[in-house]
């Protein structure tokens, strides 16, 4: 099982500098810390108010919460800090099984997203038909590795392989996905040692609202959605934020009126156009984590992509909207570069215990 790519390119110091010092605490020499000061999934620079007006003919601004000028602000303070941990430089590893067109456009996507930051990604493809055990044994095998500190296998897996006991095998210290059970259950636990990893997408959302100047503390938050990808997760979040969080999902009753209350919605349940406008207060924000394909003649390929929420509708009610494609799903692969930001610096730095 040879890698597929091996790609490593140094960031550009001119490439750089327009992002200021205060975003990036210089990595110089890196020095000591302590557990008090323990780096963790939940570290990030400070944040940044960014949110873009368009104008329409239907309207006369939309102010969108735009996920790509963010990632790319993000994408910048990562690369700085790469620039300076050099000569160390972090790796993932991305596994990719079978030749689904989707999973091998996302991996693309973040073979790239490395390059730009100057992050060594290894790529391994299996094919659609490899045994449970081989896979296990290049978990196990990039466990071992001290070049990789981040492993991302990519799913779906084929129905033959149990995709959770092989993501269980991924060694906690490089689970960037943050899907480990002790990741998720540290997430879920007040009082107790952080994740040292949380899920890309939940993280996206809250940082998205953050750096957007959203206040979360005492609000009304709906999250669409319960999955252990998303909807779980984001909700304990909310919830550290200090939101009063409702999870609504398939079984809610009443789900308009629910949501109707939300000071912020994160919608993630899977269902084009699912959110109407009569259900958005006036202010609400809107994080739409929801991609689907719907058909649209006016198309060259014969359909669009929305969100979970009708976008057309809300942006009247809403006082930040996340738009579909644009708003969350670069954020997630930004936060996967942070995540392996994150356990490279574990791995380079010496964590001493507390006095």
């Amino acid at each position: 099982m040879r890698p597929f790519f091996v790609c490593s390119v140094p960031a550009s110091t001119a490439a750089v500098l327009n992002v200021s010092s205060t975003f990036c605490p210089r990595l110089v020499n890196l020095p000591k810390i302590n557990n008090s000061t323990r780096l963790s999934s939940t570290l990030s620079l400070r944040h940044l108010t960014l949110s873009t007006s368009l104008s329409s003919s239907d309207t006369s601004s939309i102010k969108l919460i735009d996920g790509k000028a963010i990632s790319e602000i993000v994408r910048n303070e990562i690369q700085t800090e790469v620039e300076l941990m050099k000569p160390n430089v972090p790796g993932l590893a991305v596994v990719i099984v079978g030749s689904r067109k989707d999973s091998q456009t996302y991996v693309r996507s973040k073979r790239k997203a490395c390059e730009q930051v100057g992050i060594t990604s290894y790529g391994y493809e299996l094919p659609e038909d490899v045994s449970q055990n081989t896979l296990i044994e290049l978990v196990e095998t990039l466990n071992a590795d001290s070049k990789v500190h981040g492993i991302l296998i990519q799913l779906p897996l084929p129905d033959h392989i149990d995709s959770q006991f092989v993501l269980d095998k991924i060694a906690l210290e490089k689970d960037v996905d943050g899907f480990h059970p002790l990741n998720i259950g540290r997430l879920c636990m007040s009082g107790r040692e952080p994740p040292l990893f949380i899920p890309c997408t939940p993280k996206g959302c809250v940082e998205l609202l953050k750096r957007s100047g959203v206040v979360i503390s005492g609000k009304n938050a709906v999250v669409l959605g319960r999955s252990n990808i998303v909807g779980l997760p984001v909700s304990m979040l909310l919830m550290q934020e200090n939101a009063t969080v409702t999870i609504c999902h398939s079984k809610t009753e009443n789900i308009k009126e629910k949501v109707q209350n939300a000071d912020i919605i994160v919608a993630a349940i899977g269902r084009a156009e699912y959110v109407r406008g009569d259900w958005i207060k006036e202010g609400a924000v809107i994080i739409d984590v929801g991609i689907n394909a719907v058909e649209d003649s006016t198309k060259k390929n014969g359909y669009r992509l929305v969100g979970d929420v009708h976008f057309d509708e809300c942006k009247e009610k809403a006082s930040l909207i996340t738009p579909v494609p644009g708003g969350v799903g670069p954020m997630t692969i930004a936060m996967l570069l942070s995540n392996t930001l994150d356990a490279a610096k574990r791995a380079f730095v010496k964590i001493e215990p507390d006095n």
